[in-house]
């Protein structure tokens, strides 16, 4: 069991290296010391603006004890609940389209077949060109006079979905061509088909290297449920600034919309690294068992593929 443990950390090693090619090259020691650098500074940067805004509020009277009391009442609470309640049903709806479609769309691009490649290829050229308020203006001002009227909550998840789609695409594409070759070759010596392969083989292999990518990207798509504005969605940004209009506590308002933001950005990337730790203990024990087994595996096929 010993060379089973060895085996397996060098599997996970592996694993990590592969993941990190997808984003970027792995800097040397010149350039993580610049990177802790960089950190460093840009870190003393914002600490020292925080500073500063806070002065200036303490200064113009924003920080007094009467002007946050209103945030404890029930009243409040229950409006700004309200909002964080439709940005979650924004995010999620979005998110329940955009991730398959964007291993369907990743998958045409990928394709043997010449006209869904182009095709595949075209939409994600086009949508990752358009901007998202772009879309968004068009499914309220323009759609509309041709008898395509949605209802507000999809007039928001419709546009962010086709952004969305297409560069989920892209971020499976990239975990697909780095899985390593090998697994390929050795799902073929065990008769697979092609199709059966990219399911059962190829794509688990795929989705756990991008795993902390698409966490980050289920992140942007947080962010973009803030332009409900524009529809008048009653999301999160769209109650705070509902209610300034009527208590004109515009800055006690917004920094704690901003404070909810930053716990739900916090709470998604523990989300990335509790996904990324148990995926990779399931590897791990999956490994193992398959050096159990070594005597009983086929000959040719290999360690991962038994």
């Amino acid at each position: 069991m010993g060379d089973g443990g060895q085996r397996s950390g060098e599997g996970d090693d592996t694993v990590t290296a592969a993941a990190t090619r997808v984003l970027f090259d792995e800097p040397g020691p010149r350039g993580r010391a610049r990177i802790r650098l960089f950190t460093l500074l840009g870190l003393l940067l914002v600490a020292g603006v925080v500073a500063l805004a806070l002065y200036q509020f303490y200064k113009s009277g924003q920080l007094g004890r009467s002007r946050w009391l209103p945030f404890v009442q029930p009243a409040y609470i229950a409006f700004l609940a309200q909002g964080l309640k439709g940005t979650i049903i924004v995010t999620f709806a979005a998110a329940l389209f955009s991730f398959p479609l964007g291993v369907v769309l990743a998958l045409g691009r990928l394709s043997r077949s010449g006209l869904l490649r182009r095709v595949s290829t075209a939409y994600i050229e086009l949508f990752r060109s358009i901007p998202l308020l772009l879309l968004i203006f068009a499914f309220l001002l323009a759609l509309p006079r041709y008898g395509i009227n949605l209802p507000i909550l999809w007039k928001l998840v419709v546009p962010i979905v086709l952004v969305n789609v297409a560069v989920l695409a892209e971020i499976f594409r990239a975990g697909i061509l780095a899985v390593d070759r090998g697994q390929y070759e050795a799902a073929a010596a065990l008769g697979l088909r092609e199709g059966t392969a990219m399911r059962s083989v190829i794509l688990p292999q795929a989705i756990r290297l991008v795993v902390p990518t698409l966490v980050t990207q289920l992140v942007a798509l947080l962010k973009d449920s803030t332009l409900g504005y524009v529809v008048s969605y009653p999301e999160l940004l769209k109650q705070a600034n509902n209610l300034t209009v009527f208590t004109h506590l515009l800055v006690q308002t917004y920094l704690i919309v901003a404070a909810v933001y930053v716990v739900v950005n916090l709470l998604l990337s523990r989300l990335a690294v509790w996904l990324e730790r148990r995926l990779g203990s399931r590897t791990s024990s999956r490994a193992a068992a398959g050096v159990e087994g070594e005597g009983v595996r086929p000959e040719g096929v290999p360690q991962t593929l038994a």
